[in-house]
C-alpha cells in the first residue's frame, strides 16, 4: 500500500498529539511500525549510507569469536570484542531501529 506525503503528514500530526510512542501508535492504527518510525526521523538521519567503525586499539586475533550478519551477497563480520557504541553505529548504519 502506497501512502502519499499528505497522508504521512496527517499520520505524523495525529501521532504527535497522541502522546504515544511511534511503535505503539503505528500498531494501534494498522501501520507498519518500522516504516512509521522511519517517518518520524529527521531527513538527516535517513540519509546515512555507510558507517565507519574505527578498528580496536588491540588487533583482533584471527579466528576470534564474532557475529556474522549476512544479507544477500554482503557479509559483515563483527568481533565480539566490539564496544557498545561501535555496535550501535553498525546497527544504525544497517537501518535497524533501536
Amino acid at each position: 500500500m502506497r501512502i502519499s506525503n499528505e497522508e504521512k503528514a496527517m499520520w505524523l500530526e495525529d501521532w504527535k498529539g497522541s502522546g504515544k510512542s511511534a511503535c505503539v501508535y503505528a500498531k494501534e492504527n494498522g501501520l507498519n511500525p518500522q516504516t512509521f518510525v522511519k517517518w518520524t526521523k529527521p531527513v538527516s538521519e535517513k540519509q546515512v549510507s555507510f558507517v565507519e567503525v574505527v578498528p580496536p586499539a588491540m588487533p583482533v586475533p584471527p579466528h576470534s569469536p564474532e557475529i556474522l550478519i549476512e544479507k544477500g551477497d554482503v557479509k559483515i563480520h563483527i568481533p565480539l570484542a566490539i564496544n557498545r557504541g561501535e555496535l550501535r553505529a553498525v546497527m544504525e548504519g544497517l537501518g535497524c531501529a533501536l
